[in-house]
């Protein structure tokens, strides 16, 4: 009943902005220069750090003025999405100043989930980041990073609660969307997250309609935002350390050479899936996304987008294994059907790939998190292809070279 309420609201409130858009009346403010001063009235603060972010900022908000269609309800989103952004700027940038440690941490063979989308990558990250002995940056830490978490009071620190109530919102605007992909306050948080504030992060090609701000990511070296991802898990590492990091984001198979020149000592595990497949999963993802922000756009134009978006993004985790630079003993391939079969055997050989000891307190929690934790929990996630205007045959073709590669088996039949 509540959540008829609230989409009744939203509605309401969407069509009212459509009404006063067209009298001519001025909405929420997507200006650059009110967003930097609304942050710095937020914090007292005004040093944003290194200014590399100022041209992807002006290109994200010219995109989200020109291209993204957004509700009433949008432009409040991401407004406030926006300046969140530039508060954790302004606050990390504080924080650095006061703990001069901060800066001297080391990041240490981190572990980078990458591969396809919908191919397992987040059901893998939630397990390795139940060993105790694993690092994996909560959603709560990423959306209130300052001050710096502590050990001593993690799992009770009061901004738990305060990003619980904020994905409750999610929720709320995008009811389907926890079926597709699990989230809460303590569950591990994708790295564009963390990259989200250098405002080179493929989460905005993701959440809102922005394909001019997404062909120029395309182009940019992403080296600034790993520069940044490094100062973030610095600033999180620095009073609750862990052994090692555990990160993920398919993302990251965009930008492999400036990933290993940021962390030239990571270890990769590389989740495959039949891409005919994972095309429609995608292609539903981002349409529960963009819909909970922009008008109404067809569904076919989200098949096209991710399907020309992961050609470019397989080909891209083609070149870095043919080329060589990852060592084999640096790097696991794990397949989605293998995954799903049994998931704590794709743990294991991690664990033994990477040398790390796997301890029974870790299984056991990994055990407890797969029984609470069951594939379809918040409801089973529908797609099919022809939704999407996307054609088996065709896809199965454009993928060919990366299933041949990785001996990815077809999932067709499913399809049928």
């Amino acid at each position: 009943m509540t959540s008829n309420i609230v989409g009744a609201g939203i509605r309401t409130a969407n069509a009212l902005g459509s009404v006063l858009s067209r009298a001519g009346f001025p909405l929420v403010s997507l200006d650059e220069r009110d967003l930097l001063d609304a942050a710095r009235r937020a914090t007292g603060l005004s040093d944003f750090g290194d200014d590399d972010f100022r041209d992807p900022l002006g290109r994200l908000l010219s995109c989200l003025e020109s291209e993204a269609d957004l509700t009433l309800v949008g432009r409040i989103a991401a407004s406030r999405d926006i300046v969140g952004l530039l508060t954790n700027r302004l606050r990390l940038e504080e924080d650095r100043k006061r703990h001069p440690g901060i800066a001297a941490e080391r990041i240490v063979a981190p572990i980078f989930i990458v591969g396809l989308p919908r191919s397992g990558s987040t059901l893998l990250h939630h397990l390795l980041a139940q060993d105790p002995d694993t690092r994996a940056a909560q959603a709560w830490e990423v959306m209130h990073p300052s001050p710096p978490p502590m050990r001593a009071t993690y799992e009770t620190d009061p901004r738990i609660e305060r990003a619980s109530r904020q994905l409750r919102w999610l929720d709320r605007l995008a009811p389907d969307f926890k079926a597709i992909h699990p989230v809460g306050a303590q569950l591990p948080l994708e790295c564009i997250a963390i990259m989200s504030a250098s405002f080179r992060a493929a989460r905005f090609q993701t959440t809102y309609n922005v394909p001019g701000y997404e062909a120029w990511l395309n182009q940019q070296d992403m080296r600034p935002a790993y520069a940044f991802h490094r100062r973030f898990l610095q600033h999180l590492q620095w009073g609750a350390p862990g052994v090692c990091w555990i990160l993920k984001a398919p993302a990251h198979v965009f930008s492999f050479d400036e990933l290993l020149d940021t962390y030239p000592d990571a270890r990769l595990v590389q989740t495959h899936r039949d891409p005919v497949t994972a095309m429609a999963s995608v292609a539903s993802l981002s349409s529960v996304l963009h819909q909970a922000f922009s008008r109404q756009r067809e569904a076919s134009r989200f098949g096209h987008e991710v399907t020309n978006r992961w050609t470019n993004g397989l080909e891209r985790s083609l070149e870095l294994r043919r080329s060589g630079r990852v060592s084999p003993e640096r790097v696991v391939d794990v397949q989605y059907r293998e995954l799903a079969r049994d998931p704590m055997a794709t743990v294991r050989r991690i664990y033994a790939q990477f040398m790390m000891p796997l301890t029974p307190a870790a299984e056991q929690r990994m055990e407890r998190f797969l029984a609470e934790n069951h594939q379809d929990k918040h409801g089973r996630h529908h797609y099919a292809l022809d939704n999407f205007g996307l054609d088996a045959q065709d896809l199965a073709q454009r993928f060919k070279a990366y299933s041949d590669y990785f001996g990815v088996p077809s999932e067709l039949p499913a399809q049928r």
